[in-house]
């Protein structure tokens, strides 16, 4: 029985294992979140505040701070109620919903970031405490709580968890002397703050302090170390905003009524005056910083963990996704980032990068807010959160963090942006390939069943651009065909690569694993064509079914690309084909493959013209395409015309010129007098030195398969060449000429 359980539901022994172990609510998410919310900030800057924008300003910008961080916090409990959310936090929402690209590339300026603000709070740390002892040095002092910060996470996450309760007594036992403290002097301080001429602007202000509400991420990076991560995470985080709003809301009244403007601009440490036991108020920062540098080192080594399980980091980092212990402690991962924070501490001073670290916090919370607002936007049926928060409520989060981001330092934002951008492109170019699927598919449904809805049903002349369907049949056999097509298109148009097999024996699953192999091998290639591989009894009646029912709405292809066929046996069968394409009101090309030379060096195409009407303008608008292609790019086009004597040469020349001057394409004319010569002594001859040649096909009727013979014996030692028979009811001419 026990086994027919496990085979049912194989995931249930993972489940209740995650229930039976990990941290709580209260230990996991709300203690690293209001440990980090009530920060250095609150102890050094919060009077600064109160002083430049008063009492009035003060609790305004704590309430724009702390609703941007709300709206954040809404996003996170709709991801985490919606997916088992794993080790990595942030990194794990994003990645599983926006893709592997946008998750590493949000993820590893997140874990560098983290990392880094460890020996920020240490350095914060041994400033305070050399403050009081001054024979002690700064460095030393850094390096020593780094280690020892270090050392609590490597012993494990509970320890250092337990630990942070003592940190939060002291927070509270500083908290508690500030409200039964006393004033220093009498308050002028007025609604508004200091003199217009002495303060700070109010955007400057909320710049400083916004920081101060950014420390919700701590409780969510402990993921893969909580019992019941869709409970903690909303729980915990709600609960750490109010009770941090709560405070910072009560704290700018006993400021403002405890000491004038200018006094608590000066004084950093006006707390320490203004509290019945002022050494607590030194306990409250000294219990700060060492709270949000454990935070920290929990944190960033499980992002790490997460990024080299998901091989988002190079294979020779492998070894970082490693864990140990009961609680998948990882204590390599510990080890690198606790040398980057040492470093850093080393050095010193980070306050040129510290504005950019900010960003990569503020990034993520956008990227939440982003990935929220676009799964509950696209209302995918895998998406059914227990957590429901409106599509607005994230957007204008993700608003809110970006307009911050820019208010606190443009220039940092744009290099933040641009190291994301340049990750993301990074592992693009990797090719990673992810087991689980993201919300990127449904994204471009829904901008595809927009555009389908709205795509006229009429073809536009001003829009007008070939959406080939190539019948390349094995890919590898007939590429020539397809470089055709990619030249044709300039990876701009629609251009797919189908395969007919006439064998019955293929299952569907083989099917989809060639069409598997075909899309790689032009990926490979950097060919962007969709692929199709159907089957049939006959290739032309498959070759017909295919291109009679290929499409979606008004999106069909409207030109057909296929080989020529010299077999005189199957003649009469191919011709129908071309003649059902053209029924179809598809456009012909047939390639007529010169095997020795292929395309030679692509430097001249030569069309022979017959009128602007018919094939004339088609034949005109692929040599313009061609031309302008990157592989045949600034290839001469000549546009040949045989007229009967030297009397017709001239009109015919003249009227040429004015067809290339409307037209734009930069062709140029050449008109041959007959002189008595058949058509093949004369294209043979003019054409020779040609590297593609393009001539019109007659209107198929019921004697097409002669002239499809004629025109074989024209082309016998030609260069490449194409056939084309435009047959879509536009006006070539009209493509060409529509700004006239």
């Amino acid at each position: 029985m026990n086994n027919r359980i496990k085979k049912l539901f194989p995931d249930r022994e993972e489940v209740l294992k995650s229930s039976e172990t990990g941290l709580g609510t209260f230990g996991g998410v709300f203690t690293p979140s209001i440990l980090t919310i009530l920060g250095v900030i609150m102890y050094l800057r919060f009077g600064w505040v109160v002083g430049n924008v008063g009492l009035i300003g003060t609790l305004l910008i704590v309430t724009i701070s702390t609703a941007i961080t709300f709206l954040t916090a809404l996003s996170i409990a709709s991801i985490a109620t919606d997916q088992r959310v794993r080790t990595g936090g942030a990194y794990y929402m994003i990645s599983r919903s926006l893709g592997i690209e946008s998750g590493g590339a949000i993820g590893i300026p997140l874990y560098l970031a983290q990392a880094l603000s460890i020996a920020l709070y240490t350095i914060g740390f041994s400033e305070s405490v050399v403050g009081v002892f001054p024979e002690l040095n700064i460095t030393t002092v850094g390096l020593v709580t780094t280690v020892g910060v270090a050392g609590l996470a490597l012993v494990s996450a509970k320890a250092a968890i337990r630990a942070q309760y003592f940190i939060m007594f002291g927070i509270a036992l500083s908290l508690l002397s500030l409200f039964f403290g006393s004033p220093v002097e009498q308050s002028n301080i007025e609604l508004w703050g200091a003199s217009p001429e002495n303060s700070a602007g109010f955007w400057v202000v909320f710049a400083v302090f916004f920081p101060a509400v950014t420390g919700i991420m701590a409780g969510v990076n402990m993921s893969g170390d909580l019992k019941d991560p869709k409970r903690s995470i909303p729980k915990g985080t709600f609960y750490a905003i109010g009770v941090g709003y709560l405070i910072y809301m009560t704290l700018p009244i006993i400021l403002a009524n405890r000491a004038d403007a200018m006094t608590l601009i000066e004084d950093p440490l006006i707390m320490r005056k203004i509290s019945y036991w002022g050494d607590a108020i030194l306990i409250g920062v000294w219990g700060a910083t060492l709270s949000s540098a454990v935070g920290s080192i929990l944190g960033a080594p499980r992002v790490l963990q997460a990024l080299a399980r998901d091989k988002v980091l190079p294979r020779w980092l492998s070894w970082l996704g490693k864990g140990e212990g009961a609680e998948d402690t990882p204590r390599l991962g510990t080890i690198v980032t606790l040398v980057i924070a040492l470093t850093a501490v080393y050095f010193g001073n980070l306050n040129l990068i510290a504005p950019i670290l900010t960003m990569f916090f503020l990034t993520t919370y956008g990227m939440l807010n982003i990935t929220a607002g676009i799964e509950r936007l696209l209302k995918s049926p895998s998406f059914r959160p227990e957590f429901k928060v409106h599509w607005v409520f994230s957007i204008l989060g993700a608003l809110g963090c970006i307009s911050v981001m820019f208010l606190i330092n443009a220039l940092a934002t744009s290099i933040a942006f641009i190291f994301v951008i340049l990750i993301y492109i990074w592992l693009e170019r990797r090719e990673l390939q992810s087991a689980w699927g993201d919300v990127r598919r449904g994204i471009w449904m829904a901008i595809t069943r927009m555009g389908l809805f709205h795509l006229g049903v009429n073809e536009e002349a001003k829009t007008w651009r070939p959406n080939p369907l190539v019948l390349s049949g094995a890919p590898t056999k007939r590429w020539h065909l397809i470089d055709f097509g990619l030249s044709l298109t300039h990876n701009r148009g629609l251009m797919t690569v189908a395969t007919v097999l006439t064998s019955k024996n293929f299952t569907t699953t083989q099917i989809t694993k060639m069409e598997g192999n075909i899309r790689e091998f032009l990926s490979k290639r950097s060919v962007q064509a969709l692929v199709r591989v159907t089957t049939a009894n006959d290739a032309f009646e498959g070759s017909e079914q295919l291109v009679r029912s290929y499409g979606l709405g008004a999106l069909v292809p409207n030109t057909i690309i296929l080989g020529d066929s010299e077999n005189e046996e199957l003649r009469e069968r191919y011709c129908k084909m071309i003649s059902d394409f053209y029924d179809m009101n598809r456009n012909v090309i047939v390639v007529h493959d010169d095997k020795d030379n292929g395309f030679g060096d692509k430097e001249i195409i030569d069309v022979w013209w017959g009128g602007l009407k018919g094939n004339g303008g088609l034949m005109m608008m692929v040599a313009y395409l061609l031309a302008s292609s990157r592989s045949w790019w600034n290839a001469k086009i000549r546009l040949k015309m045989v007229v009967d004597s030297e009397n017709a040469a001239e009109d015919a020349k003249q009227n040429l010129v004015e067809l290339i001057e409307k037209a734009r394409t930069g062709a140029i004319p050449e008109i041959i007098v007959s002189n008595g010569r058949s058509f093949k002594s004369i294209i043979h001859e003019s054409s020779q030195d040609a590297d593609l040649v393009l001539m019109g096909m007659a209107k198929p009727d019921g004697d097409f398969a002669s002239h499809y013979t004629e025109v074989q014996e024209w082309l016998h030692d030609m260069p490449t060449t194409l056939m084309i028979l435009a047959a879509e009811e536009i006006s070539f001419g009209d493509v060409l000429m529509q700004n006239e």
